[in-house]
């Protein structure tokens, strides 16, 4: 029974980000909202709202484990195994602004997450956590980056790469729907996300403890598969519509969201201490970025081709293996 619920949970989550996205973006494009800030604020944030409503309850639960152990799971499961998969199908190829502007962003938000989650290891303090001040200068940044970001995409009249759908979705969301139907479709996905998100948490919570398995490795695994779903379904979904910029650019910021958005409420509400997250489990999340980044600027071709994607496949098996074993 808790499995059902927690699969019941997990659609009421993923059928309330994809209302609560679709109805930002047909207010957006009502209010005439450029279509390209919408891609990269409303989509973008909305492929990520699942992460943000699981870690955000987590916080207030004062359950750092599955806060963090959640972002921590889908920054991984994004690269190694939707980028993986999306490889698998068709060699990812890297724009410009990928390598200019977003997976170095990707890794510096890695780096900036290992450091302020190690406070013992580098003797900044008694124990490992991500304080108030630090969601605060997160979320800083993190609106920082999100300027820049649509300054130069706006310069460069680039695809915006960090939309979680191609362009053409959000047109289609857009066409003229009533305000009241926007409003309700605001709304439900609002709902649909609040009374998922608790019963998602609940459930994985006891599951976790019924299993004798600690709740950081249950968020990094089930709980991060989980609310990563949309992510990889609109990423494959842009690999048979032969768009891989948008499914690379999908992964790319919704990693940087999760690190710097949804750790960032999450602490403001809450300081977040690690637990059960260790430094390998943090050191795995900037392995990541730092293999793409490896990628992206040591190969002629500029793409991920598919024996990285094999690769990145099977790191990720190897590590979910020693957690579970």
């Amino acid at each position: 029974m808790n499995i059902l619920l927690l699969l019941a949970g997990l659609g009421l989550i993923l059928a309330g980000a994809n209302l609560l996205t679709d109805g930002a973006a047909a207010l957006a494009q009502r209010f005439r909202v450029p279509e390209f800030i919408v891609g990269l604020t409303v989509i973008a944030i909305g492929t990520s709202t699942p992460e943000l409503v699981v870690s955000v309850l987590s916080a207030i639960a004062h359950n750092s484990d599955i806060a963090v152990g959640n972002v921590v799971g889908s920054n991984l499961f994004n690269v190694f195994v939707i980028l993986g998969i999306c490889a698998l199908i068709r060699p990812l190829a890297l724009s410009d602004g990928n390598i200019r502007r977003d997976i170095p962003f990707g890794l510096g938000a890695s780096v900036l997450l290992f450091v302020l989650a190690s406070d013992k290891l580098l003797h900044l303090g008694a124990a490992d956590r991500i304080g108030r001040g630090d969601g605060i200068a997160m979320l800083l940044l993190y609106a920082a980056l999100m300027g820049y970001t649509i300054r130069t995409a706006g310069r460069d009249k680039e695809t915006p790469t960090h939309a979680g759908h191609d362009s053409e979705t959000s047109a289609d969301t857009g066409t003229r729907k009533s305000i009241w139907l926007t409003a309700a479709m605001i709304v439900g996905g609002l709902a649909g996300l609040v009374f998922g998100g608790e019963l998602f948490l609940h459930h994985a919570t006891v599951i976790a403890r019924k299993l004798g398995v600690s709740e950081s490795v249950i968020a990094i695994t089930l709980v991060a598969g989980g609310t990563s779903l949309p992510e990889l379904a609109s990423s494959v979904v842009s690999m048979a519509k032969g768009k891989a910029g948008m499914a690379l650019g999908n992964v790319l910021g919704s990693n940087v969201a999760n690190i710097l958005l949804i750790l960032g409420v999450s602490a403001t509400i809450h300081p977040l201490a690690m637990g059960g997250i260790t430094t390998l489990d943090l050191g795995m999340v900037v392995l990541s970025s730092l293999l793409l980044f490896i990628a992206a600027f040591t190969f002629r071709r500029r793409s991920i081709d598919r024996w990285e994607g094999a690769i990145f496949l099977a790191l990720y098996i190897a590590y979910i293996w020693y957690l579970v074993k």
